[in-house]
């Protein structure tokens, strides 16, 4: 004799809610994360794969626009910086300056469509990834502007994937757990 079953039984959603620690943590370890994955996949002699770090950054920003203060760009582009090959301070300088445009845009335009965020995000990367290069240029490397042109498209035609991770992770984030006293 075999009591009820637990999947016939409905879920009660008392006293469960959301892990603080996870739903602050989780959206830091993501983009953390994403800046570290590019050097995993491929080493390569030119920029192929996109700035998954830089991607996600955004993502979270227009997904969340509360969730990360403005300043999170600083320890973000560290993080980067270290795994990105780029100058120190290049992820620093340029992830601070798009949390200040993201923050502008949502205090401009507080209702927007996925066109809209798409081609502020477009703006973002293509901003992102050829001052990157003059960065790059400027501590002495000597790359012309063709060779970041697949970069940048991949990068655009993969944000509104990296946009669905993100959703999908903040589904994760909300996920309520029971509390236990």
């Amino acid at each position: 004799m075999m009591g009820p079953r637990r999947s016939a039984l409905p879920r009660s959603r008392i006293n469960r809610v959301p892990s603080p620690l996870v739903a602050h943590s989780l959206p830091w370890l993501t983009i953390m994360l994403a800046s570290v994955l590019p050097g995993w996949i491929v080493i390569a002699s030119a920029p192929v794969l996109p700035p998954l770090g830089f991607l996600m950054f955004v993502s979270w920003r227009q997904l969340r626009p509360g969730l990360l203060p403005i300043w999170a760009g600083l320890p973000l582009g560290i993080v980067d910086d270290l795994y990105s090959g780029q100058p120190f301070g290049s992820a620093v300088l340029l992830w601070s300056l798009a949390a200040i445009v993201l923050e502008v845009v949502e205090a401009r335009l507080p209702w927007r469509n996925f066109l809209t965020e798409w081609l502020v995000a477009i703006g973002l990367i293509v901003a992102y990834i050829v001052f990157s290069l003059v960065l790059a240029n400027v501590a002495g490397a000597s790359s012309s502007l063709h060779v970041i042109v697949p970069q940048m498209v991949i990068s655009i035609l993969s944000f509104p994937l990296v946009g669905l991770i993100v959703a999908k992770v903040d589904r994760i984030r909300l996920t309520p757990f029971v509390v236990l006293r």
